[in-house]
């Protein structure tokens, strides 16, 4: 599953600084160890801003008391729970106060005595009733005997259950009565006489359900024709606990069964599956009912089916597997980007991984409503119509590239997750993780025009972000209940799992991680797995004879301008296990600080867990086996060593000028250079900042406001390196000295400093002066540069650049006496669009063509414009109508809350507006969501002083806001 985002997110500096502005992606919230930590990470953040600028400390025990007070608040409004559906033969048996135990399990995770082997479902949808009725056939074998069968089933009446089967009777069809523990999401069939050992039994069940209002399960989608038809849709989104709201089934990723499924519809209607129709019958002038084909074995979160009237497009791949796009008839005309990349990128796959892809058909089917980027349902992916629709002639650069990386990701899970799929959520990395490094791999490819590598870098950041704070969590991390599993899907399982994947191929070599990866696929075909296997499936793998460096650069990314080694040319240390390696890196959490001290040839090194947003000390027995890579002064060569001990000691060749660790940033982890190392690499970069490469100019951008955020730089030392970025034309290094920047200025503007707020934005703005006045107002370049183009002209005006507003004014004008027909160049849409809302009349208009069908591409822009008015009437009307979600879909609210949130107008309205609503969003987006993290995150992370800290929440319900009457000291 690829987490909500914008496909503007790889346009702007990677960490999301000023998201309104020079950043309008959102980037994604951090998971935590429990529903309400979202909120903690981000008082962590706060605490630091102040102690950052030393302008107004913040208490750390009242960030702690103020967190628990809101934590209380968010976690009771959203905590309760209850089954709205009864059916006649259930009863709901959950455990009395005095102890008993009615209900025959009181386990989160099912019992293991009865495993699925066949689902046979028949789903009938009304999408005028907005209700659905199931039958659902689960051969089943008993493992152990037992009288009860515990399943899952959330918000389904069950009418009918019966078990048929058993020795000597196979078919004796027994009537079972029905327990249900809604705290669980299960359901327990109790026999009359036990299901004995080996034996085979057919589970019927019969039920009926509501599509749900929210955007998991089966729920209804919608969309309005050109015409303004509104037309209704039936969407599943399972992943990762959601099956059971759409069938009775055992819901979790280990039980892996066949699945064979029926719809029922209108004749007007197309049904989708993950597998081909085999046959269509027609039941009744009125209704027609669609065989799907046997599914391969596959877990309950990857069934997927959609009831629609959408169109459709074809091509075969080289395999000779189809691929269809699917989209809402009026927007079919876009699909032609989406399924040449997706044929482009399976057979990539099928060749990489020397796997065929074992389904005939594979569609991607665009939602008009959805929570997520995309899902990878096996056969049938589903994704936001931004995440899958190109226009040539109006999307930007920055949407090819995100549709393609999303594609690719969405296409790697077919081998990594649905293929071979991690045993529990604790180790969801194993899919994720892997999609999210594939991205790069793939389309470095596929698509080398688009130069994919220029973008790891950040996402490294961004998981750095998050894992740098105490509140983190380690990649392989116990979770139970549902909430915790969403809340897995983070920067950590995606962005951290993907770097270290990297920092392991790049130990290991291109090559050797290959073949591990492969063999790891094949072994473990239609399984599931732990960390532990794939560890092994890398271990002892030797490199393929005769591989040459042209080899190489068609396996991987990141092998550009960089010499290969293997494992063997590591310095200093044997080479490791695999396993005893990367466990340092995904069961403890955080990443470690790398100090470095050179004393003539001597370069004393020392590890220690980084950690942000503490006065106390880092804990003291965190050590990971580092693979340490550098270059120095005398030799551009990447020289390696293993550091596996708190310190250790380098010794070079010859005494150096300057030395640079984690080359290309190809390593999990910071620097800081002791005595005269940072004044060294600073002189580097001012007097020739291309004697390094530009992801590792970006890194030093990073470590050194890393450093100065825990005290260990000052920050004038920080500014000082920035200097140089008046010579910087490269995309990585300017998207990262932005993003350090940003985050700066906004904190004054949040504190009414408007002295050093103004000085601060006169010196960002001079600092990429030259290359802004560089800039054309066209869609001329690589979409490197494009993408540098949109974010430095949005960044110029929004800092009120002179030459820009103007610019931007004149283009508005223009635009808006046209009638919004005069083409604007795609690259400059976002500057043009933000100056003009800034005038009521100008926001009408915007608002106006932003209802328009003709606009569907460019509104991801327009509603970034539109949230950062100073009109706070506007800012308001804006998010109310995304909780309504008719002319604003509700699944743009979460970017548009964060949105509002970072305009100095709009952010004390965001937080109203997230305390008033906040049961409303929990119920829409599930608590624990990505969607429900980033509001929180977006909104809490503009506080940053005393009095915003006191701030008390207050809601509609009395029990909280006497919680809300706590003092803090």
């Amino acid at each position: 599953m690829k987490p909500s985002g914008r496909e503007v997110e790889l346009a702007a500096p990677p960490q999301g600084g000023d998201a309104a502005w020079a950043c309008p992606g959102l980037k994604r919230g951090g998971k935590t160890q429990s529903r309400q930590s979202f909120v903690r990470k981000q008082k962590e953040k706060a605490g630091m801003a102040a102690a950052f600028f030393t302008l107004q400390p913040v208490d750390q025990s009242a960030v702690l008391m103020k967190t628990l007070l809101l934590l209380s608040v968010l976690s009771i409004a959203g905590s309760v729970s209850s089954d709205h559906h009864s059916g006649t033969s259930e009863t709901d048996h959950t455990a009395s106060g005095n102890g008993s135990k009615l209900f025959p399990w009181d386990k989160m995770r099912l019992p293991k005595h009865v495993t699925p082997v066949h689902y046979d479902l028949l789903i009938h949808p009304n999408l005028t009733t907005l209700t659905f009725t199931g039958f659902a056939n689960i051969q089943v074998t008993v493992n152990q005997q037992t009288t009860s069968i515990i399943l899952h089933s959330k918000h389904l009446q069950i009418t009918k259950a019966t078990i048929q089967g058993g020795k000597g009777n196979s078919h004796a069809e027994t009537e079972v009565m029905v327990w249900k523990h809604p705290p669980f999401e299960q359901i327990a069939l109790l026999a009359s006489e036990p299901l004995q050992v080996g034996q085979n039994y057919t589970v019927h069940i019969e039920y009926s359900a509501n599509l749900s209002e929210s955007f998991h399960g089966f729920y209804k989608s919608s969309y309005r024709t050109q015409e303004g038809e509104v037309r209704v849709l039936a969407i599943t989104q399972f992943e990762p606990t959601a099956a059971r709201m759409a069938f009775p089934c055992f819901d979790e990723p280990s039980f892996k069964a066949q699945f064979s499924v029926k719809i029922r519809r209108e004749p007007k209607h197309l049904a989708l599956s993950n597998m081909p129709i085999v046959r269509s019958v027609n039941i009744s002038k009125w209704l027609v009912e669609d065989h799907f084909d046997v599914s391969v074995k596959m877990s309950t979160y990857l069934v997927a089916f959609i009831v629609s009237d959408f169109k459709s497009v074809s091509k075969m791949t080289r395999h000779g597997i189809k691929i269809s796009i699917y989209a809402v008839p009026d927007k079919i005309n876009q699909a032609d980007y989406a399924l040449d990349a997706a044929v482009k990128l399976l057979d990539f796959y099928e060749d990489y991984f020397s796997i065929p892809y074992p389904l005939p058909k594979q569609d991607l089917a665009a939602i008009p409503d959805f929570q997520s980027g995309a899902m990878e349902n096996w056969g049938l992916t589903t994704y936001r119509e931004s995440a899958l629709l190109y226009d040539s002639e109006k999307s930007s650069a920055s949407s090819k590239l995100w549709i393609t990386m999303i594609i690719a990701h969405e296409l790697a899970h077919q081998w990594f997750g649905n293929l071979v799929t991690m045993e529990w959520w604790d180790d969801l990395w194993l899919n994720e993780g892997f999609a999210k490094f594939m991205e790069y791999v793939s389309v470095s490819v596929t698509h080398p025009e688009l130069k994919v590598e220029d973008y790891f870098l950040g996402k490294c950041f961004d998981a750095m972000e998050v894992d740098a704070l105490n509140s983190s969590h380690p990649i392989s991390t116990p979770v139970e209940d549902p909430a915790q599993i969403l809340e897995m899907f983070d920067d950590v399982s995606y962005e951290k799992g993907a770097c270290i994947l990297n920092m392991l191929w790049n130990y290991l070599t291109a090559d050797v991680f290959k073949a591990g990866i492969v063999q790891y696929l094949r072994n473990y075909s239609y399984r599931n797995t732990k960390n532990e296997d794939l560890w092994n499936s890398l271990t002892n793998i030797c490199p393929v004879d005769g591989t040459h460096e042209s080899q190489l650069q068609s396996d991987g990314f990141c092998t550009r301008n960089q010499q290969t080694s293997s494992s063997s040319h590591w310095t200093r240390r044997e080479t490791l296990e695999v396993g005893t390696m990367m466990n340092t890196w995904t069961l403890q959490k955080g990443f470690p600080l790398i100090t470095v001290m050179a004393k003539g040839k001597n370069v004393y090194l020392r590890q220690e867990h980084y950690m942000k947003g503490s006065h106390s000390s880092p804990p003291t027995g965190y050590l990971w086996h580092v693979p340490l890579t550098y270059i120095t002064s005398k030799s551009d060569t990447v020289q390696r060593f293993l550091l596996t001990t708190k310190t250790d000691v380098l010794i070079l060749p010859e005494e150096v000028e300057w030395i640079k660790f984690n080359v290309g940033m190809n390593g999990y982890y910071i620097m800081h250079y002791e005595d005269d190392g940072w004044d060294n690499l600073i002189s580097l970069l001012k007097e020739n900042h291309t004697a390094i490469s530009s992801n590792d100019r970006a890194s030093l951008i990073n470590n050194v406001f890393q450093l100065v955020s825990i005290g260990k730089l000052s920050i004038s030392k920080a500014l000082d390196l920035t200097l140089y970025l008046n010579h910087e034309s490269q995309i990585m290094p300017v998207f990262q000295g932005m993003n350090e920047l940003i985050p700066m200025y906004k904190l004054m503007e949040k504190r009414d400093m408007h002295d050093v707020e103004n000085q601060l934005k006169e010196y960002i703005v001079n600092v990429f002066k030259n290359l802004i006045d560089k800039q054309s107002w066209n869609d001329e370049g690589s979409v490197s540069e494009r993408l540098l183009r949109n974010s430095l002209l949005l960044f110029a005006c929004a800092r009120k650049y002179q030459p820009c507003v103007d610019k931007a004014e004149e283009y508005f004008m223009k635009w808006k006496e046209s009638d919004g027909t005069l083409r604007l160049p795609n690259d400059v849409k976002a500057a043009v669009y933000a100056v003009g809302a800034q005038t009521v009349e100008g926001w009408d208009f915007l608002f106006s063509k932003y209802r328009l069908p003709s606009f569907n591409t460019e509104k991801n822009k327009i509603e970034v414009a539109l949230s950062i008015s100073r009109n706070k009437e506007k800012l308001q009307w804006l998010m109310d109508q995304g909780l309504l979600g008719d002319i604003v879909k509700t699944q743009d609210l979460p970017h548009i809350v964060v949105f509002v949130a970072k305009n100095p107008s709009g952010y004390h309205l965001a937080w109203k507006f997230l305390k008033e609503n906040w049961n409303k969003l929990a119920q829409k987006f599930e608590l624990g969501s990505h969607s429900i993290a980033g509001m929180v995150i977006g909104v809490t992370n503009q506080y940053s002083t005393r009095e915003q800290l006191a701030q008390k929440p207050s809601t509609g319900c009395p029990h909280l806001n006497q919680k809300a009457d706590i003092t803090i000291p």
